[in-house]
C-alpha cells in the first residue's frame, strides 16, 4: 500500500514509519524540516518537505495515496490553538475529497466526543467532526490517551518542589498510552480495509495519579512523591506567578478539570479498547529516569 504518514518523525510517527516499512509498504513522510529529510530516507521512506497550512502541496502528496494518517502536530507559537486545529483539519478534508483517498486514520484524544470543557481537546473535537463529513471515506479517529512523555513536563516542579501540583491528581484515574502503542494501533488501523465512521480508544493503562506519582518516584530516588491535587484558583495562580501566556492557562485548567470531573474518560469507560498496549508506566519510567537526570 501507498501510505503517507503527517507529523514527521515524531514521538509516534518514527515507530509507525518503521512499521510500516518493514511490513513491505510504501510510505511518504511529510515534514516542515528539510533538514529531516536523510533521516526519513535512511529509515526507507519518502521525504515530502511541506507545510500543513499549504493544500496544494497536500493535494499533491495525497495523490495516489491509499491510506492517511492525519494528525495534527503541535504549534506552540500560536494563540489559538482550537483555530489552528480547525485550519489544518479542513485542509486535510480538502486534500482528501480533491485526492479520492479512501482511507484516514486521525490521531485524536480521550475526550474528544465533548464539545466543551475540555481545554486543547477541543481541537481534536473539532477535526473529528470535520473528518466526519467525508463521505466514501473510511475514517478511524484513534483517541489515545495521556502520553506517557507529557509526564516529562512535571520534572522541573519536581525537582523545585518536591511534589507534582496539578488540578488533578490523588486519587484520580488517568488512562494513559505509550506512543509506540498508539504507532502500532495506527499501523494496524492504516492497512485495514474499513467502511464508515469509527472510533478507537487507545490505552496502555489505568493509573491514579496516586499510583502514577509512585511509579515515577521509585525510580528517581523520591518513593515517597506525592501527586497532590489544588483547586482550580490555586493552580492558575501558580502558573500566574511563572509567566505562563494565559491561552496557556485557561485550556490547561480547562483540561485538568475535565480529568478531576471524569468527564474527559465518560466515553472511554463506555468503549473500552479490547486489547492494552504492551508498554506500561513501569517501561517509560526508566527514560523518565534518565531525563530527570540530565535535567
Amino acid at each position: 500500500m501507498k501510505v503517507v504518514i503527517t507529523g514527521s518523525l515524531g514521538n509516534i510517527g518514527k515507530p509507525l514509519v518503521k512499521e510500516l516499512v518493514q511490513k513491505g509498504h510504501t510510505v511518504t513522510v511529510i515534514s516542515s524540516k528539510s533538514d529531516k529529510q536523510k533521516d526519513i530516507e535512511a529509515i526507507g521512506a519518502i521525504a515530502a518537505i511541506g507545510v500543513l497550512e499549504d493544500v496544494s502541496f497536500l493535494v499533491s502528496v495525497f495523490t495516489g495515496a491509499d491510506a492517511v494518517y492525519a494528525m495534527i502536530p503541535p504549534n506552540f507559537t500560536t494563540t489559538d490553538s482550537r483555530a489552528y486545529y480547525q485550519q489544518i483539519g479542513r485542509n486535510y478534508v480538502q486534500a482528501i475529497r480533491q485526492t479520492g483517498v479512501k482511507r484516514v486514520v486521525h490521531l485524536s484524544s480521550w475526550g474528544a466526543h465533548l464539545d466543551k470543557g475540555t481545554g486543547f481537546i477541543l481541537g481534536s473535537h473539532d477535526v473529528e467532526c470535520l473528518l466526519n463529513e467525508l463521505k466514501d471515506v473510511a475514517v478511524t479517529h484513534l483517541r489515545a490517551g495521556f502520553i506517557y512523555y507529557n509526564l516529562y513536563n512535571f520534572i522541573d516542579m519536581i525537582k523545585r518542589a518536591g511534589f507534582i501540583r496539578s488540578n488533578y491528581g490523588d486519587d484520580d484515574k488517568i488512562v494513559m498510552v505509550a506512543p509506540e502503542d498508539i504507532a502500532s494501533a495506527a499501523a494496524e488501523e492504516l492497512v485495514t480495509v474499513g467502511t464508515g465512521i469509527n472510533v478507537r480508544y487507545v490505552a496502555s493503562g489505568e493509573y491514579t495519579a496516586r499510583e502514577a506519582a509512585s511509579i515515577l518516584g521509585a525510580v528517581i530516588g523520591k518513593p515517597d512523591l506525592k501527586w497532590v491535587t489544588v483547586s482550580n484558583e490555586q493552580m492558575q495562580a501558580g502558573m500566574e506567578q511563572h509567566g505562563v501566556p494565559s491561552h496557556i492557562i485557561i485550556n490547561s485548567i480547562e483540561l485538568g478539570a475535565s480529568i478531576h470531573n471524569g468527564s474527559l474518560k465518560e466515553d472511554y469507560e463506555l468503549h473500552k479498547p479490547l486489547t492494552i498496549g504492551k508498554v506500561k508506566l513501569e517501561d517509560f519510567a526508566k527514560d523518565f529516569a534518565v531525563a530527570f537526570a540530565k535535567n
